[in-house]
């Protein structure tokens, strides 16, 4: 199923079926004065990312890719919570060279390349595999039985529009190289996906939070909370039990952001997520160009509370590892 109409309008919310192809070169773009566009603007006006994640007891990994078009950027981390430390490597491309993102959320390829290094995402169904090789930095990377994504579309400013497919709590398998290091990746680890794009606004702030990985009895938890971002009639709040997905309504996050080693805490306006999260490591950007700029923190670190599912049972969270984000950023 395309998501642009042939009325050149794109489908509004949650989608049940998978929406296989993002044919956004169909969209009646205009100015908020509602004259029309040329095609070429069209393609410059289109953002897209990918961001996945792995998380476990003693570590977590965030891997992004980001094409604004006039810019792309690729970055890898880890944070170690045994030794509390965190690597990176990041990378920026002029005009997006070396950087291509399919629009097809369940089967596209996403490659980028700088240098010697190269950085993949291949989906295809239920799976996707990352694989990251340069600078000393080896990853295969499998992520599988994504059933129960949370895919839906919503309107963006005044004449633009976001989707996005996301997926937490997911099995993870494959191995992990950086450097003299090798980090196991395992049952005992889950992952998350964040595939992204649209027209986005022009200054668009938010808070995020995710976290993935299985509780003290056995049951596999997953969760994606955004404030700020994807609103305008629907939410991306979802929590995933044992791989099940459960729509939450607004996510609430209070915070002191310029004491940002202090801790947060997070509801939903339902009462079926409340947690506290302690930040630990974190990845920060701060750009501040003549047409782009972000002031970017994300936050790896650990989770303690509850959520609830359908059934009303409460699962206890206790240490498990997440990432929490508040983020700035003019497209």
């Amino acid at each position: 199923m395309e998501l642009i109409g042939e009325n050149g309008q794109p489908q509004y919310g949650e989608f049940n079926q998978p929406i296989t192809h993002i044919n956004y070169r169909d969209f009646d773009l205009r100015s908020v004065m509602d004259r029309p566009r040329p095609r070429w603007a069209r393609y410059w006006a289109f953002n897209q990312f990918q961001f996945v994640s792995v998380q476990g007891a003693d570590w977590l990994m965030g891997l992004a890719v980001v094409d604004l078009k006039l810019v792309s950027n690729a970055f890898i981390y880890i944070h170690d919570f045994r030794t509390g430390e965190t690597r990176e490597k990041r990378w920026l491309n002029p005009l997006a060279i070396g950087c291509h993102l399919d629009p097809f959320p369940e089967k596209g390829t996403c490659r980028f390349k700088r240098g010697g290094t190269e950085i993949l995402i291949e989906g295809e169904g239920d799976n996707r595999r990352v694989s990251v090789l340069g600078e000393g930095i080896d990853l295969d990377l499998q992520l599988s039985d994504d059933r129960h994504p949370l895919r839906l579309c919503s309107r963006a400013g005044y004449a633009g529009w976001v989707f996005t497919r996301k997926s937490a709590g997911l099995p993870v398998g494959g191995r992990l190289r950086w450097g003299e290091k090798t980090y196991t990746i395992d049952g005992d680890l889950r992952g998350t996906v964040d595939w992204s794009c649209g027209f986005m606004r022009r200054e668009t702030a938010w808070n995020w939070a995710c976290l993935a990985g299985v509780t003290d009895s056995g049951r596999t938890v997953g969760l994606n909370l955004a404030a700020g971002v994807n609103e305008t009639g629907v939410t991306e709040n979802a929590l995933w039990i044992d791989g099940i997905r459960i729509k939450l309504d607004l996510a609430r996050f209070a915070f002191d952001r310029y004491e940002p080693g202090s801790s947060w805490r997070v509801t939903t306006s339902d009462g079926r997520v409340d947690l506290r999260f302690q930040p630990e490591g974190v990845r920060r950007e701060r750009i501040n160009a003549v047409l782009l700029a972000s002031n970017f923190r994300q936050f790896a670190g650990t989770f303690n509370g509850t959520v609830t599912d359908n059934d009303g049972a409460t699962l206890k969270i206790e240490n498990m590892r997440g990432l929490i984000e508040d983020h700035f950023a003019r497209w």
